[in-house]
């Protein structure tokens, strides 16, 4: 079904996130990415934050793909955060965000980067899977739901 272990570790999905807002998540989340991928976190939040002032990354049903590049990553990594309490994230259809899969790339993986973002859109669109994903009760089984088609 789902298998996104190429982009994910254990230690890069997480629940419980306590963002109140975009910055929060952002600096949260790059200082995750930071310490499983030995990242420096300022860049990671500040490619983030970057790639956000084009648009707003959260595409309806409280799903946010925010997504930047780092010439320093060997390849396309990513995390996944259920966020202690929705927030505003501008999203397409105006609901809060409290689900979100961060993905970063090397600056040259372009379509390797689409390719990448397409199948974690593709993933996050289905309301059951978000469902199973809202649901899960610790870490580990959203890792296991993320990462499922990996057995």
């Amino acid at each position: 079904m789902t298998d996104l272990a190429d982009l994910l570790t254990p230690a890069t999905v997480v629940a419980g996130v306590p963002a109140t807002n975009k910055k929060a998540l952002f600096a949260a989340v790059a200082a995750t990415l930071a310490g499983a991928h030995g990242l420096e976190a300022k860049a990671v939040a500040d490619t983030l934050a970057a790639r956000e002032k084009i648009g707003s990354t959260g595409f309806g049903a409280g799903v946010a793909i925010p997504h930047g590049k780092l010439a320093t990553l060997p390849k396309v990594i990513g995390l996944f955060a259920r966020l202690a309490q929705p927030i505003d994230f501008q999203a397409v259809d105006d609901l809060p965000v409290d689900l979100v899969f961060v993905l970063v790339s090397p600056q040259e993986a372009g379509a390797e980067h689409l390719k990448a973002l397409a199948r974690v859109s593709r993933t996050l669109r289905d309301q059951a899977f978000l469902a199973k994903l809202r649901g899960a009760g610790s870490n580990d089984a959203l890792y296991a739901l993320l990462t499922a088609g990996s057995a």
